[in-house]
């Protein structure tokens, strides 16, 4: 009976132990937070001035590359619009004019 009564009270200490820790690891991250918010916020705004000078030049960056993949694609089928435009003029050319 009285191992029963010291497991309870035994399992009670480390519970009452545990609810103790996480509340104090809480109140200590709550702290640190509203401590550490100023420089969150300076790190956005530092970002937000660094975004607006890069922003423009990844912008002009991505046009170019868009285009260069883009003729990089398209060169090889460049002999296929030459014979394209050569069948175009051949069969233009023997149509009779409609008067």
């Amino acid at each position: 009976m009285s191992a029963a009564v010291a497991a309870v009270g035994l399992a009670f200490t480390v519970a009452a132990i545990l609810v103790t820790v996480a509340i104090v690891g809480l109140f200590l991250k709550l702290l640190l937070k509203l401590l550490l918010l100023p420089l969150l916020l300076v790190k956005w705004l530092v970002m937000s001035v660094v975004m607006l000078v890069v922003g423009p030049i990844l912008f002009v960056v991505g046009v170019v590359l868009a285009a260069v993949f883009g003729l990089v694609l398209a060169v090889p089928l460049l002999p296929f619009l030459a014979v394209a435009a050569i069948v175009w003029m051949i069969v233009r050319a023997n149509r009779p004019a409609v008067a």
